[in-house]
């Protein structure tokens, strides 16, 4: 039987940049292969596979049979190909071990450089090099990260023994210390490691390569990690690749150094040489922003040809991958290596410039540029602005670096942990976390921010990249600033600003205000409407929105929406006079009191649909007839109801003998929808009227209504029928029928209809999915009450990929509307069929929604550019396949 492989040098593989590889070796694996293969100047190594990393699971954190020899023989391949050995006398090797699953995850999983140093090579590497900074610098580094990484000792106590050494010789920076100051760092790390982890430093390569393997498998399933995935949508069962790779310096003097840089700016995707880079320095000092790095192009007053050969890099790598790059590079005496590449993460704003700038420069045909832009980043472009006025009246108290766009206004908060748990208890709290740094374990609370304010870093530093990878704003690198995070403060000159003050910061230009500056809607770049022309080309569904007002159809249309797919009309009935009549039809004790409550009602509805009639002019308007049950319009508190009681006239007790005769164990499968209708049919009578009527009154003022009255929550072709006379006769009592053009359709939220929808097919002139309910009563739970065993259902247990109420449940769920659609259409093939709610803003929602066939999906005002770049990459997709 042929051995599995485990492990495969970067250049054995070829074509690597596909999803097989990439998810057999990670992306990073993979593009360390791609670019080998390419002729870019990579340092050799070998990549252990993600299916290693998942098996390493399986057999309880042991490595899989075959892992250890196939190591062993790469890493003598790898010997040979350098001239060198791990662990050598003559020529050590020294190694990177690095993390890298399916997609990039930065800072989130393990690094351990300089793998090989101990207290015999270390001399060996001074001797050869003639550097022994260099070799001590390397040495203690290591020391530091596989004192971290591997043997869990904090990585600030070791910063608190640098800083000494530091302060002891009156310098702040790294650089400035000598070989010899760096040398008496190495017994007192040692010593460290010896007291926290209780074992002594390995002085054995081989066994320092195969602990630094395992704390990258185990980093796969650390908190930060496993947070960033959920955060992203991410797979929890992909593994990670481990890259071993031949380590290249950057710390070795004047002629070395370490950067990151972006073929175009990530955050307004402008084409420019958008990276940093620190000379003697090695990677993890960029990117951890411990020093403030430089500009990359000034890299050409210091290394001129270096700067050269990156530019030609630069071009190489677009042409190559068709798409924003971010890399790592390091030179080591003149030499440039590169030691990663990746699709780089960029704000909305930039991603809608790329892909519209490389169409324009050949390199992306529309269909491709269209892909590159993540439909659930569009979110991101309807961030709000500070105010430019209000801006104006201010002065900023600090600037630091534009990290990434947008706005943000929010309490200052000091601690991810706390960040964390304040947005736990109230997700509308609104905060601004302020840190020296962030670091990998501040994930959580990045994401419970609305912004991020740093006072190290740069443009590339780790809070940089997440913020614009979560659509969030930040100001990085204000280093007039200095955090307390202790104390829970910070200072800026004679100012200080505690835990809870209101903070306002501007991710488009850096600066950073004291108090609440208004906030304003954004506006939206030609590149965007370039880009959703493209889209409405090739999609082929309808997007519609979900809109119970005037204004928010309004907001919807200038968004692209085609119609509205839901009215939501007990949304109207909530305001003043409108609850009372509502109320007082509740209360009525016969048919003529419900009448009499209802026509105060009618007006109002009748306004309401009108305004809705006016915007929507032409495009079809989706009415649900009411639909919740009637106990939600009756107060709850005692108060409440002795002032309702007060109001209305009648008993205390009358009214709560009303509310508890409406009392339901289920409400949510109780008395409500059209089976309100059924046992009330004035209630639908009195809104059909409504509908009916401010159609006439439209057409009579030139605009052409189009109303597509739907009834909620039918499960029997029966219940629907019923209903659907009582409009016709609303119709003709009207005088709209022959004038009007209208429609008569239904949701699909109950099972049984779907299962039945051939039944109902005759009968309807549209289906429009309810998923929502449709969900709830397909699993089996209550929306309201699922909150309790969702979460782990999702995270922790892995029942559900995502929350079903957020994205459709397309084993299950998703099963009974293929068949419903099936059904349908083969009793009715003109029959339109869309979905309402939410779900219709889910870009995987709406993917799978043009798979099965439906005409349109409606969402939310906001979510409309989502749903329509969504529908044309599924369509494009699906051209493809």
């Amino acid at each position: 039987m042929t051995e599995k492989q485990w492990v495969y040098s970067f250049d054995e593989v070829k074509g690597a940049n596909t999803q097989e590889w990439i998810f057999k070796l990670g992306n990073k694996g993979a593009q360390l292969a791609e670019m080998t293969e390419s002729k870019l100047p990579v340092p050799q190594g070998f990549t252990i596979t993600t299916e290693a990393c998942n098996q390493f699971y399986d057999e309880g954190k042991k490595w899989p049979s075959g892992l250890e020899k196939q190591v062993k023989e790469k890493l003598e391949k790898l010997e040979k190909q350098m001239k060198k050995e791990l662990g050598g006398k003559e020529s050590p090797l020294f190694l990177s071990v690095r993390s890298g699953s399916y997609v990039s995850m930065p800072g989130m999983m393990d690094t351990v450089l300089n793998l090989g140093m101990n207290d015999e090579t270390v001399e060996i590497f001074a001797k050869k090099t003639g550097n022994e900074r260099a070799a001590y610098d390397s040495y203690r580094r290591f020391i530091t990260m596989f004192g971290d990484v591997v043997m869990e000792v904090k990585h600030a106590l070791f910063e608190e023994i640098l800083d000494a050494a530091k302060e002891a010789k009156g310098v702040k920076i790294d650089t400035d210390l000598s070989a010899e100051d760096l040398k008496a760092l190495i017994p007192k790390y040692k010593e460290l490691v010896k007291k926290e982890a209780g074992e002594d430093f390995p002085q054995d390569p081989w066994e320092q390569l195969k602990l630094s393997i395992n704390a990258v498998f185990n980093s796969w399933n650390v908190p930060r990690a496993i947070a960033y995935r959920r955060i992203n949508n991410l797979r929890k069962d992909a593994g990670t690749g481990v890259n071993v790779q031949a380590m290249v310096f950057g710390n070795m003097g004047e002629t070395s150094g370490t950067g990151v840089s972006f073929t175009r700016n990530p955050a307004n995707g402008t084409k420019e040489h958008y990276g940093e880079f620190l000379i003697n320095a090695q990677g993890e000092d960029v990117v951890a922003g411990i020093r403030t790095p430089r500009p990359v192009d000034e890299l050409k007053e210091v290394l001129p040809e270096v700067y050269k050969e990156l530019l030609e890099i630069y071009e190489t790598l677009e042409k190559h991958y068709k798409d924003l790059q971010d890399f790592e590079f390091t030179i080591e005496d003149k030499k440039l290596y590169l030691l990663q590449t990746r699709n780089g993460k960029r704000t909305a704003q930039a991603a809608i410039k790329i892909a519209v700038d490389m169409e324009k420069e050949k390199l992306l045909t529309k269909e491709e540029a269209i892909l590159k832009v993540k439909p659930a980043q569009l979110d991101q472009l309807l961030h709000k602005q500070l105010d430019e006025v209000a801006k104006k009246k201010e002065e900023a108290i600090t600037k630091g670096l534009p990290a990434s766009p947008g706005a943000a206004v929010g309490k200052a908060v000091f601690t991810a942990e706390k960040a964390k748990e304040l947005f736990e208890a109230n997700s509308k709290e609104k905060l601004i976390l302020v840190r020296t740094e962030t670091s990998p374990e501040d994930i959580e609370g990045m994401h419970a921010a609305q912004g991020i304010l740093t006072a190290r870093g740069g443009m590339t530093s780790h809070a940089a990249v997440v913020a614009r990878g979560m659509g969030k704003c930040c100001v990085a690198g204000a280093g007039d600033i200095t955090v307390n995070e202790k104390e829970g403060f910070f200072t800026v000159g004679e100012l200080k600003v505690n835990d809870g003050d209101w903070l306002s910061i501007d991710g488009s230009t850096g600066e950073v205000f004291e108090g609440q500056i208004p906030l304003v809607e954004p506006t939206l770049s030609g590149d965007f409407e370039t880009l959703m022309g493209w889209a409405d080309s090739f999609r082929t569904m309808k997007v519609k929105t979900n809109a119970d007002t005037p204004k928010d159809a309004k907001i919807a249309l200038e968004f692209g929406a085609e119609g509205i797919g839901l009215v939501r009309t007990e949304h109207m009935f909530f305001e003043g006079a409108r609850i009372k009549a509502v109320r007082e039809m509740i209360l009525s004790e016969n048919l003529e009191g419900r009448k009499n409550a209802l026509a105060k009602l009618l007006p109002f509805q009748k306004e309401d649909f009108s305004g809705i009639f006016e915007v929507m002019d032409k495009l079809p308007v989706i009415i649900r007839l009411l639909d919740p049950p009637l106990h939600e319009f009756l107060p709850h508190e005692d108060k409440d109801i002795e002032e309702l009681a007060s109001e209305m006239g009648v008993s205390v007790e009358k009214l709560k003998q009303t509310a508890a005769s409406l009392h339901e164990f289920n409400p949510m499968l109780g008395f409500r929808g059209c089976r309100l209708g059924m046992v009330y049919p004035e209630i639908n009578e009195m809104q059909a009227t409504a509908i009916f009527q401010a159609a006439l009154e439209q057409k009579e003022k030139g605009v052409t209504p189009n109303p597509w009255i739907e009834v909620p929550l039918v499960g029997n072709v029966k219940e629907f029928l019923k209903i659907k006379e009582i409009i016709k006769k609303a119709a003709v009592d009207t005088g709209a029928e022959g004038k009007i053009d209208y429609k008569i359709g239904t949701m699909v939220e109950v099972p049984r209809a779907a299962l039945t929808a051939d039944k109902l097919a005759p009968e309807v002139e549209f289906l429009s999915f309810g998923t929502n309910d449709l969900t709830q009563m397909t699993c089996g739970f209550s929306r309201d009450d699922a909150a309790k065993f969702l979460k782990p259902y999702v995270e922790d247990l892995d029942v559900y990929k995502r929350d079903p109420f957020q994205s459709i449940d397309q084993e299950g769920v998703g099963l009974l509307m293929e068949i419903c659609v099936e059904k349908a259409r083969k009793a009715n093939p003109k029959i339109e069929i869309g979905i309402c709610g939410e779900h219709g803003g889910d870009p995987e929602s709406v993917e799978f929604c043009h798979r099965i066939g439906l005409n349109d999906v409606s969402c939310s005002p906001f979510r409309v550019p989502i749903a329509r770049l969504a529908a044309a990459q599924a369509a494009i997709k699906d051209k493809k396949k």
